[in-house]
């Protein structure tokens, strides 16, 4: 009675252990490797983003001034112009994630809610300089939810870019070395 308890308690692990050592290896090898095309694309979207987060911070600066009219409506224009931009990048930056490693795929999918908030906050200044809305309190959070949204993105983005450079970093160094960091021979 001991054998069989000890031979049904043995099977699911030698199933288990089986199980790992046949997909581990083929799981490794299914992870894309970064594409150089989509960090530069990537590396692209961080000078964008950064671009943006400069203008928009200084929209939102003008919460504490007196600025004409007129220079609140160009620099709207302009974050208008960024958030555009970025939007072409992001449609590159999906056309390429296939071909992207897992880290690169995780990047494009987390620009997108930024990106849309970011174009509501954008749509809604412009309305009220417009003149459709006149709530002087709702356009101060639109410019400053504009200038922690496009904070949060350059720094996200920045984030990712400085991560695969790392990476390659950590590669090369691993090579001439001739470390290998599975440890396997």
């Amino acid at each position: 009675m001991n054998k069989r308890n000890a031979t049904a308690w043995m099977m699911p692990l030698a199933f288990l252990f089986t199980g790992y050592t046949v997909v581990s290896p083929i799981a490794r090898a299914a992870e894309a490797a970064d594409s150089e095309h989509v960090s530069a694309l990537l590396s692209e979207a961080k000078t964008m983003a950064y671009q943006l987060k400069e203008d928009a911070q200084t929209m939102e600066s003008f919460n504490r001034m007196n600025v004409a009219i007129e220079t609140q409506k160009a620099t709207i224009n302009q974050i208008r112009n960024h958030v555009n931009e970025l939007g072409r990048q992001l449609t590159k930056l999906r056309d390429a994630k296939a071909e992207g490693s897992l880290w690169q795929r995780t990047a494009v999918d987390r620009i997108t809610p930024y990106l849309d908030e970011l174009s509501g906050y954008t749509s809604a200044a412009i309305e009220h300089l417009a003149g459709r809305q006149h709530n002087p309190a709702e356009y101060q959070d639109y410019l400053e939810a504009n200038a922690d949204y496009a904070s949060d993105l350059s720094a996200m983005i920045s984030d990712f870019v400085d991560y695969g450079k790392t990476r390659q970093r950590v590669d090369r160094l691993q090579g001439k070395l001739e470390i290998n960091p599975k440890g396997e021979r």
